[in-house]
């Protein structure tokens, strides 16, 4: 084949006698074989990035990165046949011809590896939160609608069956129309104080590469590979790293992505300081109307520990014990995220729904990978499911840095405060020189 000519080109000249198929609604007008495998990179292989590098050599994993090079041998050892690399930039440098790539950074470094994917026209699937902060998870958002590609957040119930179940019971009408949600998130990072002593970065961190589009700083203790979620130049709290998880359900039975303005406040906290997030948050949020539904107040609580008095009286009266679990408060009774009439007997006395919903294909990983091979959205892409959920999760974070009894009005269009305009500093951030887009 020329060397003028890359794999795509050839295929896409080549489809109408080769009996391939084209997703001309793509970024690249990109072809693929019945059986051809699709190129995948991961970016990000410890931790959770681990769980994505099986999925991704089911296809042809090209490409493993990170900035941790014991983490990076790991990877490379059980995958030899991928190239590593430190720097997630010169991975895309590197490999023009990438499908799909997965996104397992902290949280400050999701926004820009995945803006660089989909330049390439790549098929993206970024861990939850999506990303940092609101205005990168609307921008994101428009970038994979503009280039057309698949996408998929790492909020991986969002393909299950029991949140499909739980919007069908609640629209059909199960418990009456919902005025109250109450979320258990089920983790409590966040701290109080100022920064750690610094100390030299652990031998085989490239620890610039880490801080990424963040604001430099040295090395300290409590960062990698865990406790940056703490940390709020890094992570986001409990409400960023649980939010997507554990007000999916709610978000999407309750149909809020409708709504064009909420009001947002925090109602508990404790600790905080410029460094760490605060913790033992419980934040409100008052939604309007949205078609036939009523308005609602929602509430997230960062533990269980916090649990409000409907659901512990629920608890008691009916034998039951809530982790990270969602109730709802509806006219006519309780239903949970499991999908479930509270009590029992209700449940069973009541019709089973028709399944009115689409199901994905499969988990996420192979829900990403059909989308990209037959030109279908992911169920929980970034354009109608994983940008507005991050936006209305990260919606906390301005409460909690409003403080106690301060409710803020969103403007979801213009994503801005309007009655405490100081707070809109938080909507987005800036990039480190060399990292900006």
């Amino acid at each position: 084949m020329s060397k003028g000519i890359n794999r795509r080109k050839f295929l896409k000249q080549t489809a109408a006698g080769a009996g391939l198929v084209i997703l001309s609604g793509s970024a690249s007008a990109r072809a693929y074989a019945a059986n051809e495998k699709l190129n995948t990179a991961v970016v990000g292989c410890g931790g959770q990035g681990r769980t994505h590098l099986g999925p991704a050599a089911s296809e042809n994993l090209v490409a493993v990165c990170d900035v941790d090079d014991q983490r990076l041998a790991e990877a490379a050892n059980g995958f030899p046949n991928a190239k590593t690399y430190n720097n997630y930039r010169r991975l895309y440098d590197a490999h023009k011809d990438l499908d799909a790539v997965f996104v397992a950074t902290p949280d400050h470094s999701h926004f820009l590896a995945a803006m660089r994917a989909i330049a390439l026209g790549a098929g993206v699937y970024v861990e939850k939160p999506l990303t940092y902060c609101i205005w990168e998870a609307r921008t994101l958002a428009e970038f994979a609608r503009e280039k057309k590609v698949a996408t998929q957040m790492g909020n991986q119930g969002h393909c299950g069956e029991g949140i499909r179940r739980c919007c069908e019971y609640i629209w059909a009408g199960a418990v009456g129309n919902i005025l109250e949600a109450h979320a258990i998130l089920g983790r409590n990072f966040g701290g109080s104080g100022g920064r750690p002593q610094s100390k030299p970065a652990p031998k085989g961190l490239h620890w610039d590469l880490w801080i990424g589009p963040a604001p430099y700083r040295d090395y300290h203790d409590g960062l990698h590979p865990f406790n940056w979620r703490s940390w709020r130049q890094f992570g986001t709290g409990t409400i960023g790293d649980m939010g997507c998880h554990n007000l999916d359900a709610l978000f999407w039975a309750l149909r809020i992505g409708q709504v064009k303005t909420f009001t947002v406040e925090c109602i508990n906290t404790k600790g905080d300081s410029d460094e760490m997030y605060p913790q033992d948050n419980v934040i409100r949020w008052d939604i309007p109307a949205r078609g036939d539904m009523p308005p609602v107040k929602v509430f997230s609580y960062d533990h269980d520990g916090l649990k409000p008095e409907i659901m512990t009286e629920t608890e008691k009266k009916y034998e039951r014990e809530f982790g990270e679990f969602t109730l709802f408060v509806g006219e006519k009774g309780l239903i949970g995220s499991d999908a479930r009439i509270i009590p029992e007997e209700k449940h069973k006395a009541f019709p089973s729904p028709e399944k009115t919903l689409p199901r994905a294909h499969g988990g996420p990983h192979e829900d990403l990978f059909h989308g990209v091979k037959n030109g279908t959205m992911p169920c929980s892409n970034f354009i109608d499911s994983a940008g507005p959920l991050t936006e209305f999760v990260l919606a906390g974070h301005l409460a909690m840095f409003a403080g106690v009894g301060k409710k803020l009005e969103w403007d979801v269009e213009k994503m801005q405060c309007t009655n405490v305009p100081e707070i809109n500093q938080y909507v987005r951030r800036d990039y480190r020189k060399g990292w900006d887009l």
